[in-house]
């Protein structure tokens, strides 16, 4: 089976005065998910994550999971937010 990786993100972020270099319209990625393919598709996430979440309007990201043994599943600038129900069930 294949997975991918998707990004439950917020809403666009409109710029502010000069708080920080958020360009006009970046999400910000709230939580890192994983998700088996659609039927048919190596490139588009199924419905629902391993997690149970719907993935409609979740961004498909496109970092792929590293084919070395041992490497993480999520890209490691979002190790912060991965869905450690989706890490659970990765593990098991």
């Amino acid at each position: 089976m294949t997975e991918i990786v998707v990004y439950e993100v917020d809403k666009p972020v409109t710029p502010r005065s000069s708080t920080g270099p958020t360009k006009s319209g970046e999400r910000r990625v709230r939580k890192v998910h994983m998700a088996p393919a659609a039927p048919g598709s190596r490139t588009t996430a199924g419905p629902r994550t391993l997690c149970g979440k719907d993935t409609f309007a979740m961004e498909t990201a496109r970092w792929t999971p590293s084919e070395e043994p041992g490497a993480p599943w999520y890209p490691a600038e979002y190790a912060s937010v991965v869905c450690q129900e989706c890490a659970a069930v990765i593990e098991v």
